[in-house]
């Protein structure tokens, strides 16, 4: 088995790669193919485009495709925005087989009865891919139909996206069938020397004590123990019911436990009668708990989960990622970096997701923020030789402090659901659990500034004083940090960190009194100066800037941070405000870095 990766730019190149690309396969009738599509273009008629040029140079070939929030190749995001995977099957007795049926809520059954009585003809399927619109319905009675495939045969796939997350525009196409915006497309593999496995990975940790569902109506989650959804939100997390939410509580996903298998479950909105928005549908009686997501811990985890996947020595890897799961990174360099660990086994490719789906169990669910990933090959194993394995992502050894106190968090709660809530004890052990828990919600597990999600809350505070007092803000980033991370590793990149956030600490708050330090985002910071002008803001972001260039590292040489500084002005929406100080950073890089500007 063997896959080429094509960008679409223009029909004359696409023409020209798909001719060579025949000419490699040659005239062998045992080489089947066939091309994943994958666009973050809406454009249907560029869709139609590749296709007929597919159709005119091979049309002995297959083909599918979906629209996609971003398209995945190698363990980074694909150069181009529509990506054409090609996959050769080389093996005589290998098949591959592709259904489109409609999707909506009077077909899904259908559809998926149709794809078990084709199962049932044919023996030789051993996997079985989905490419899915978002659906207009709950996908719960349509993955039930899909008991009925033989146990042995694995499921897995994504739901098509587009660029905007909250966009319920998507679609998915395959050979001889329409472009739709509502349909499911199956790719039926298997054969006699065709083997595959499956997995999925999260990396988010259950936090706190868990919630019985008392009140859900398809993926509108109305209660939690018999009171509104978005209090525990509110109660625990210190979220607020407004346009921030579905942010805001991107790194608390909600455990669902269903088929017995614990599943991830997004909120999207909270609505004013206190009950929340899923990502997809819940049922009633159903237990869950608030998840976690600590950037460290996931990436760790799926560098964990990887060796499952190498010890079966594939050909080919097909991911499916969520967009959520993109939206929680704070770039896109970051989302990609839970991806690399899996580049040195195989080629990979694949797509972000509305959803993702895979088989456990005997049972196919629907899951949110989560990571599934396909393995495939033609053949024994290679040998393990004959593996290009580079070196494996470097997992830390340090366990994150946010990853010991949800360790704590969740071992205390199960103490306290034994023992009787009425006691003293019990009593005192809730009050520091909630303490630890409001603690968490709010500050950053490495530096212990602010998370991104305060320091927005206490811009927003303040916002509403600017009538009688006015306020500024510094924004910084650490010049060239990659670079350190890079040929210096992370534990040296969290040394830097570490220390330009004890400048902060020491620097903003001993010049302005209540002054708020936030980490905005890998290295990027974010500064709150109550009650200062944009000079006096000036004069402390130099401060900063001068004494974080003084600092001195071992083994690497000193680095230097750019900084941006604006003052709100009169009835500026804070979006406004939080563009023009981003804008102000971005000219000190421009203008070559170490350096202050003003917006």
């Amino acid at each position: 088995m063997k896959q080429f990766f094509f960008g679409y730019t223009n029909e004359g190149a696409f023409s020209e790669e798909l001719k060579n690309l025949k000419k490699w396969c040659g005239e062998a009738e045992d080489r089947k193919v066939i091309f994943q599509i994958y666009s973050e273009i809406m454009d249907k008629s560029v869709i139609l485009e590749v296709c007929r040029i597919i159709d005119e140079i091979m049309p002995e070939s297959c083909y599918v495709g979906c629209s996609a929030n971003g398209n995945i190749l190698d363990g980074q995001f694909a150069p181009a925005p529509v990506m054409v995977i090609a996959t050769v099957l080389e093996k005589r007795s290998s098949q591959v087989k592709v259904l489109q049926y409609d999707f909506t809520a009077e077909t899904d059954k259908q559809a998926a009865k149709q794809l078990v009585k084709e199962v049932e003809k044919n023996p030789w399927i051993k996997a079985i891919e989905m490419y899915i619109t978002i659906p207009e319905m709950s996908t719960t009675d349509f993955c039930d139909e899909l008991l009925g495939i033989r146990p042995d045969i694995h499921v897995f796939g994504g739901i098509s996206c587009s660029e905007d997350i909250n966009s319920s525009d998507a679609f998915v196409f395959s050979k001889g069938e329409p472009c739709s915006d509502k349909a499911v497309v199956f790719v039926l593999y298997g054969g006699e020397e065709f083997h595959v496995t499956s997995m999925r990975v999260t990396g988010w940790q259950p936090l706190g004590k868990k919630f019985r569902i008392t009140r859900a109506e398809d993926n509108i989650l109305y209660e939690l123990d018999g009171k509104p959804a978005y209090n525990i939100y509110r109660d625990y997390l210190n979220i607020n019911n407004d346009d921030h939410f579905f942010y805001n509580t991107l790194e608390f996903p909600l455990f669902y436990e269903h088929n017995d298998v614990t599943l991830l479950r997004a909120p999207v909105a909270s609505n004013q009668d206190g009950s929340i928005t899923m990502s997809c549908d819940m049922e009633n009686d159903s237990v869950v708990r608030i998840a976690y997501g600590n950037p460290s811990t996931i990436v760790n985890t799926v560098a964990s989960e990887t060796r499952k996947i190498r010890d079966f020595m594939p050909d080919v890897l097909h991911i499916f990622s969520c967009a959520a799961r993109r939206t929680f990174w704070n770039s896109d360099e970051e989302a990609v970096k839970e991806l690399r660990a899996f580049k040195p086994i195989a080629p990979m490719s694949g797509f972000f997701t509305h959803g993702e789906l895979i088989r456990e169990k005997g049972h196919v669910n629907q899951h949110n923020v989560t990571l599934v990933v396909a393995a495939m090959r033609e053949g024994e194993p290679r040998m393990q030789s004959e593996v290009a394995l580079e070196e494996e992502m470097a997992v830390s050894d340090k366990i994150p402090i946010v990853t010991r106190l949800s360790t704590f968090v969740g071992a205390v709660v199960a103490e306290l659901e034994s023992v009787n809530k009425k006691q003293i004890e019990a009593n005192r052990q809730l009050e520091f659990l909630n303490e630890k828990l409001a603690h968490m919600a709010a500050y950053d597990g490495l530096t212990n500034l602010c998370n991104r999600t305060e320091i927005q809350r206490r811009i927003g505070r303040q916002a509403e004083k600017l009538e009688t007092e006015c306020f500024s803000l510094i924004m910084l980033d650490i010049d060239n940090f990659k670079r350190v991370n890079d040929l210096y590793g992370h534990q040296t990149g969290d040394e830097v960190i570490l220390a330009l956030s004890d400048i902060l600490r020491r620097d903003a708050a001993r010049r302005v009194e209540g002054t708020s330090a936030g980490r905005w985002g890998g290295e990027e910071f974010m500064i709150l100066l109550p009650g200062a002008s944009k000079e006096e803001a000036v004069s402390v972001a130099e401060s900063i800037r001068k004494d974080f260039e003084k600092c001195t590292f071992v083994g690497i040489p000193n680095q230097t941070v750019s900084l941006g500084v604006a003052e709100a002005g009169s009835k500026e929406a804070i979006d406004a405000l939080l563009t023009r100080v981003d804008a102000a950073l971005y000219d000190a890089k421009a203008a070559g870095k170490n350096r202050v500007c003003v917006r």
